[in-house]
């Protein structure tokens, strides 16, 4: 049974001597986290929003997050913030400070979000891989070479696979230099996007756009873009269902909490300042024509070579975050499946196997068959459902709208009055009722105008068309 299922079995097991993480290592998590599929589109989404609104609601979202992830981070522990018993995962911490009825809502809420993030980036890294394909075929072909398409599914089950070989470690504490790896590259493709649009922008010397942003014919499918905008700006910031796994990989003395919330202030100050960069140079270059995803989107061909980088390095970054959403998702079924049967050789064999070497040092690799069965079954589904869903923008802002308020605002707010013992009706819990209510009708808006995208594209699309 692994440490996960351990803690859910047992409450007094867990051992710290794992644990041995830093505020920087924490911080690759929450930006391996934080920065992804979201990045990608935000020339878009501002440009939906305008230059007043389009700012100013991404550093709204920042500050928000923010704020509620120190309360999350003060909730790592039970009952007191430094000294009580450690909480291995979010739900844990739910049922810690809310009680049991809390936890199947919290559960539901938690585990789609992630599984739908795991969509996400299989649906951006297969356009990713595409557009490698494409812009080397235009660069040999000359543009608009009618050979130069691309099969989306085949290269979604290409990133299933990878995803299959790094799933067989164990835990976060496993995969600190894979974490390592997609900061860089993700650091990498943000600042090669950023500057092929401050390219572009320079390439003809106008501040494109408008105040109030992109116009169209009817005012009912502007509405929907407004709320699909909103919804791809809260799938930017979303990493409050993996908060708690990331601090228990944190070692102590310094208190968890005290190095989460720097962490996550170093973490989302970084991307803030991406995002607000990207954004604003993109819609800046672009207007209010800017494409849904800039680098897939038909907005470069050339450099192409630098292009190529640039998307190499999303697939790689994707390949890393992948695995931050998805362990967590493994941790708690496998935990699941050995506590219903405790004693069933099949759950609970581990199987080592000597591996040879000639060209590196022979090495043995633990096997064990619940978690090669289950994880491949995870994963299969995951990709399935992505080549059957390809739309980024819109199943982007449809997985953030589900997930920002509950995660990122309700059970935080929640577990901070529980924690506080807050009352009723006191000016504190006014003030962060307001807050909660006001996000939680960003996600209502947000979900309609992202279903509404998605029912448009079903409609409209060819099947396992990648890119809308």
């Amino acid at each position: 049974m692994d440490r996960r299922a351990a803690v859910v079995c047992d409450a007094e097991a867990g051992d710290d001597h794992e644990r041995q993480g830093t505020v920087w290592t924490a911080t690759s998590h929450i930006v391996a986290a934080v920065v992804g599929s979201g990045v990608l589109a935000l020339a878009w989404t501002v440009a939906q929003l305008g230059w007043v609104v389009g700012p100013l609601v991404l550093l709204g979202f920042s500050c928000v997050t923010y704020y509620t992830s120190t309360l999350l981070a003060n909730c790592y522990r039970f009952p007191d913030p430094v000294a009580g018993t450690p909480n291995r995962e979010y739900i844990d911490a739910v049922r810690c400070y809310l009680g049991p009825k809390n936890v199947m809502l919290c559960g539901c809420a938690q585990y789609v979000n992630l599984w739908g993030t795991l969509v996400g980036y299989t649906i951006t890294a297969s356009a990713s891989m595409i557009a490698v394909k494409r812009v080397n075929c235009f660069h040999r072909e000359g543009y608009g070479a009618g050979d130069c398409g691309a099969s989306g599914s085949t290269y979604m089950v290409v990133f299933g696979l990878f995803q299959l070989l790094l799933s067989q470690l164990p835990s976060l504490h496993n995969i600190a230099w894979l974490s390592v790896v997609a900061v860089a590259t993700s650091f990498g493709y943000s600042f090669i996007s950023l500057g092929l649009c401050a390219a572009k922008w320079a390439s003809h010397g106008d501040v494109r756009g408008t105040l109030a942003g992109a116009s169209v014919d009817a005012p009912k499918e502007k509405a929907f873009n407004v709320l699909l905008a909103l919804g791809n700006m809260a799938f930017s910031y979303t990493f409050a269902d993996v908060l708690i796994e990331i601090q228990d990989t944190l070692r102590s003395p310094p208190a968890e909490n005290k190095t989460m919330k720097r962490a996550s202030f170093y973490g989302l100050s970084m991307t803030t300042v991406f995002y607000l960069l990207l954004g604003c140079t993109g819609y800046a270059a672009f207007g209010n024509d800017a494409p849904g995803n800039i680098l897939t989107g038909f907005a470069f061909y050339e450099p192409f070579w630098l292009v190529d980088l640039a998307n190499i390095c999303v697939i790689v970054h994707l390949i890393g975050a992948y695995q931050v959403f998805a362990q967590p998702i493994f941790a708690r079924l496998e935990s699941y499946v050995a506590c219903q049967w405790p004693d069933a050789k099949f759950i609970n064999a581990t199987y080592y196997v000597r591996l040879p070497g000639r060209w590196w040092p022979a090495t043995t690799v633990a096997v064990a068959p619940l978690k090669l069965v289950l994880r491949t079954i995870i994963i299969m589904f995951t990709t399935l459902v992505a080549m059957l869903l390809p739309f980024f923008n819109a199943v982007l802002g449809l997985i953030g709208a589900l997930g920002f308020w509950p995660l990122s605002v309700y059970f935080p707010v929640s577990m901070h009055v529980a924690r506080l013992g807050i009352r009723r009706g006191e000016p504190r819990w006014w003030s962060l009722q307001a807050m909660s209510f006001v996000c939680f009708l960003i996600s209502i808006a947000a979900s309609i105008g992202s279903v509404q995208d998605i029912v448009h594209n079903l409609k409209a699309a060819a099947p396992f068309k990648t890119v809308n």
